[in-house]
């Protein structure tokens, strides 16, 4: 079985808890804070954590604005967290063709 694959795969993205988030933010234009946070059952300072590592790596956009008065952050992948989480898909498809041949 040939690793280089797995050497590959973007530690940003790959952990755990921000793996379900890129995969939520990929599949819509943007997600509140609350309903990622609700939907995967994290809390408040998991969330913030793990925001704040993809928007570091230029992943995710967070935007902060007043909904009926009221605090609204928003999240959505930039285009170089579109094209990363591509290139993780992509590496994770080779992967499992590599093991069906295996």
């Amino acid at each position: 079985m040939n690793p280089e694959p797995f050497l590959q795969l973007d530690r940003v993205i790959h952990e755990k808890g921000r793996l379900p988030i890129v995969s939520m933010l990929a599949a819509t234009p943007e997600l509140s804070f609350t309903e990622i946070r609700d939907a995967l059952k994290m809390t408040d300072g998991n969330l913030s954590v793990h925001l704040r590592t993809l928007q570091e790596a230029g992943y995710v956009a967070v935007t902060k604005s007043y909904q009926n008065r009221r605090p609204l952050t928003t999240c959505a992948l930039t285009a170089a967290g579109r094209e990363a989480f591509r290139h993780y898909v992509d590496l994770l498809e080779a992967i499992v063709a590599q093991a069906r041949r295996g």
